[in-house]
């Protein structure tokens, strides 16, 4: 993970233009989303995810992918052929967002910052289900406490700690919708890393109905350190990770010598990107990281997207939302 650090300046005018960046790129949004998304996804309080709701239906056969938890064991006693129980979508559905803004989203090669990708995703999640009464709200993680920038390859890591976790309520309608996705906007990246454990882990408290769960990050944290409560999270909860990645994450160009700083400790290198076995090295240890996220999102139950800054993001959330809706008329849940 790399970029460029920002030359000082005056605060408030980089305030003031950061709050008037995300005013204009939420303008912008706003107008892509409904009209990509509008009268293309939406369905009767579906969702995002299939979510199977809570109020008992009628009983079917069982296919292969159905849950087994919602096995209907007195209607497979009586025919001796396996049901599940389907359940209806409640009529209002709950969605709350974890919105991770750590240091390393301040960073981009491609169309888009991940920061804006992650805001982006966030309006179109929320475009998605604000309706009909739903309620939507969001916990976010600003990064946390990191040392002075040091330079050289031996600079000490950042110590470990929450970051800046706030929350958002959940509130129904467009409007309070429009206020939350401004919130998220004109949070301020702090340096260092949130604990994205620990922001996963304010959706479980307090323990809520089961509705809908959308973590938005790199998901650079170990996965040691957010597996667990995402698992937990699962257990009430459909639950959706929204990775966002940026193409130098996955590999280098050949550039030559290329200084860059980690957003997040303040380190700088210099890295010979001619070298051919570096990149290689690089690419692998980047696919090795990709796939150890992937799994660890797959233990958890969780529904995987993938956004990239290089590619359009919208185009592939309609993808996304559209397979899932296949896959629910399949018979399966995920």
């Amino acid at each position: 993970m790399t970029s460029t650090t920002p030359l000082p300046g005056n605060r408030d005018h980089t305030a003031d233009a950061a709050t008037n960046r995300s005013g204009a790129v939420l303008s912008r949004l706003q107008l892509l989303v409904t009209r990509k998304l509008d009268g293309l996804l939406q369905g009767d309080y579906a969702g995002l995810l299939p979510g199977p709701g809570s109020e008992a239906g009628e009983s079917r056969e069982y296919r292969p992918g159905d849950d087994v938890r919602r096995m209907d064991w007195p209607v497979t006693a009586r025919t001796t052929t396996p049901h599940v129980r389907r359940t209806v979508a409640d009529r209002e559905l709950e969605t709350w967002l974890a919105v991770d803004l750590s240091a390393s989203l301040d960073f981009g090669t491609g169309r888009w910052l991940k920061r804006d990708v992650v805001i982006a995703a966030a309006a179109a999640i929320s475009h998605l289900t604000v309706r009909g009464g739903n309620r939507i709200g969001a916990v976010v993680g600003s990064g946390g406490d990191a040392p002075a920038p040091r330079r050289g390859w031996r600079a000490a890591p950042p110590p470990a700690g929450p970051g800046r976790l706030v929350r958002l309520p959940a509130r129904a309608g467009r409007k309070e919708a429009q206020g939350m996705l401004r919130a998220i906007a004109g949070t301020e990246i702090r340096p260092g890393r949130s604990d994205l454990g620990a922001l996963v882990d304010m959706l479980n408290r307090p323990p809520r109905r089961r509705g809908v769960a959308v973590v938005i990050s790199d998901f650079l944290a170990p996965p040691g350190q957010w597996s667990r409560p995402l698992r937990k999270l699962r257990v009430r909860h459909d639950v959706l990770a929204v990775e966002v990645v940026d193409p130098r994450e996955l590999e280098l160009p050949d550039v030559g010598v290329l200084p860059v700083v980690d957003p997040e400790t303040g380190e700088l290198h210099e890295v010979q990107t001619a070298d051919p076995g570096l990149r290689h090295r690089y690419a692998a240890a980047a696919a090795a990281q990709r796939a150890e996220i992937s799994a660890a999102l797959r233990a958890a139950g969780a529904a995987h997207l993938r956004l990239r800054t290089d590619r359009d993001w919208l185009l592939d959330m309609v993808r996304f939302v559209a397979a899932q809706r296949h896959a629910r008329t399949r018979g399966t849940t995920r």
